[in-house]
């Protein structure tokens, strides 16, 4: 079953409990993907679903930032919730432990020792963690604590 048939059928489900906020999200979803479709004028791919919900995520995350540093808590609270359906359609993040060790890997791999090629080693740690969700703002970071 593609995301989008998935999509739908929760769709369904959400307008037969009538629940208006988990409506809207999937909506919201949906209509994200079919604009990438038509916008790329070729069928989703797995990778390309990937990269749209990716998206949603990032963007989520930086409205919450933003509605808590204006004092809009109640909007933060949507937006976290829109989060949170969206997260479900993803693949599981890796653990501290997987990625620590992804960056171990990827560091003696690679052999960089100095913050100017962290970008190598970006790279190679996303490589070994294809297939599953990365931030790759908390990635950035690990690495360069690890690089100092």
């Amino acid at each position: 079953m593609s995301l989008l048939d998935r999509i739908q059928k929760d769709m369904t489900d959400a307008m037969k409990q009538k629940a208006e906020a988990r409506l809207g999200a999937l909506r919201m979803m949906k209509a994200a993907l079919k604009k990438f479709e038509i916008d790329s004028m070729k069928p989703l791919e797995e990778a390309s679903e990937m990269q749209v919900l990716n998206t949603l995520v990032k963007q989520r995350r930086d409205s919450i930032d933003m509605f808590r540093k204006g004092g809009r808590p109640e909007l933060a609270e949507k937006e976290e919730a829109e989060l949170k359906l969206i997260e479900s359609y993803l693949p599981s993040a890796p653990t501290d432990e997987e990625l620590a060790a992804a960056i171990e890997a990827a560091m003696a791999e690679t052999g960089v020792t100095s913050l100017k090629q962290m970008g190598v080693v970006m790279k190679a740690v996303q490589a070994k963690l294809a297939g599953k969700r990365v931030d790759g703002k908390a990635l950035s970071e690990k690495v360069r604590s690890k690089l100092s």
